[in-house]
């Protein structure tokens, strides 16, 4: 099932687990958010709004907020010693999409928790490995001895000669 939802004056196409980018919406990092403004619910039974369908909610959590890279704005004017330079960074919310409500129905307050994916295991530390702990820094100061020699003063030297003065 998907939505188009409309924050911040733009559209967005969401599904559930969806992490989305818009403007930045009132709430701290972990709070649930909910847009009413629901312009097309999708899946087996597609609905669209005039304008919006009634009845229909999307929820997200708020993941952090952040700001966007620097746009500057710079004028000059020629000739008369004017410039005016002036900096902006554009603010963000970062929202993962929890639920799609259809019907009036309210959405949770709290998120629902992460499936957490699970640690590989880290293989057991042999007596072998132990020994070669000494070994390690002296193979590595011989394996930079063995990378490619410098570049050789005689390409240099083939290049012409640069003149002082000037030239004939």
């Amino acid at each position: 099932m998907f939505a188009v939802i409309k924050a911040g004056g733009k559209q967005y196409r969401v599904a559930a687990e969806d992490v989305i980018r818009i403007d930045r919406v009132s709430g701290n990092p972990g709070e649930v958010v909910e847009f009413g403004e629901v312009l097309a619910v999708g899946g087996d039974t597609p609905t669209i709004g005039t304008p919006t369908v009634s009845g229909a909610t999307v929820a997200g959590e708020v993941l952090a907020h952040e700001r966007g890279a620097k746009v500057i704005a710079f004028k000059k004017r020629r000739r008369k010693n004017s410039r005016r330079k002036r900096g902006y960074r554009h603010e963000f919310s970062v929202i993962r999409i929890t639920e799609i409500l259809t019907g009036g129905a309210k959405p949770s307050q709290t998120p629902p928790p992460r499936p957490q994916r699970e640690a590989k295991p880290k293989p057991a530390a042999d007596t072998a490995a132990e020994g070669s702990e000494d070994e390690a820094p002296k193979a590595k100061a011989a394996s930079a001895k063995a990378k490619k020699p410098a570049k050789s003063a005689g390409k240099a030297a083939a290049k012409k000669p640069a003149t002082k003065g000037k030239k004939k």
